[in-house]
């Protein structure tokens, strides 16, 4: 449909712009639920506490360090020495230039609010064009979802501790088969890694439940995880575009 409507233009403007606007629709009432974000979190997290004690911090607090470390592994780790191997930019400069970016994406909570932005900024301070960005960056904001993946690993870790149920290697590697395929399939929206982790629980047997534990906490760790997605939606665009000769490294070296 999208080939289409971009095929036929002008003639079909009137269908494309349904799209464009019921997409507004959605994303003004994705920001509304998130003005109660806040209150809803609270909540959630006293529920936790009245339910279990204060007992329960420390393994939630190793939880939330497990998963940060590993986003940060991730996000400063692997993501730039690709940057740095395959285009041969500085890694520390492009995260300066990017981190506007990055910081909008941690206070929304969602891939699909960054995408002019991450479009913009590589087009103004990386030298990226837009004719790669305007197809990678959304492209990435819906199915590059590496931070929601590795949040799920770790999670589903925490849970088989929390309630003695041992997993075996197999499970392990099922783990990882599933996060991936539920990453992929995650929309762009504040916290919705929790629904699809219910399919990763289930397919190695812990009990949904286990989710509610860490409910409460997830709204600070689905804000730093967004940040990984998107700023791996600008390395790969970034990326792209130099092997396709669409990078202008001059714009990059510029002091913004």
């Amino acid at each position: 449909m999208g080939v289409i409507l971009a095929k036929m233009g002008e003639r079909a403007e009137t269908v494309a712009n349904f799209f464009s606007q019921f997409n507004d629709i959605m994303m003004e009432m994705t920001m509304m639920i998130m003005a109660l974000a806040p209150i809803g979190v609270f909540c959630l997290i006293s529920r936790t506490f009245a339910n279990i004690g204060f007992s329960a911090f420390i393994p939630l607090a190793k939880y939330m360090i497990g998963v940060l470390l590993a986003l940060a592994i991730q996000c400063f780790g692997v993501y730039q020495i690709l940057l740095k191997i395959f285009t041969g930019l500085n890694p520390i400069k492009f995260i300066k230039k990017f981190f506007p970016v990055m910081a909008f994406a941690f206070s929304t909570a969602t891939s699909n609010a960054t995408i002019p932005m991450s479009i913009d900024t590589l087009s103004k301070k990386v030298g990226v064009s837009k004719k790669i960005s305007s197809f990678t960056i959304p492209l990435g904001a819906t199915i590059n979802m590496d931070g929601t993946s590795i949040m799920q690993g770790v999670a589903v870790v925490f849970a088989a501790q929390a309630f003695g149920i041992h997993l075996s290697p197999m499970d392990y590697v099922t783990v990882i088969g599933t996060a991936t395929l539920a990453s992929v399939g995650t929309a762009g929206v504040p916290s919705v890694g929790l629904v699809t982790l219910t399919m990763v629980f289930n397919s190695v047997g812990l009990p949904v439940e286990a989710i509610g534990l860490i409910m409460g906490i997830d709204r600070i760790l689905d804000m730093t995880r967004t940040a990984v997605n998107i700023t791996g939606d600008a390395v790969c665009t970034t990326i792209v575009a130099h092997q396709n000769g669409a990078l202008d490294k001059k714009v990059f070296n510029e002091s913004n």
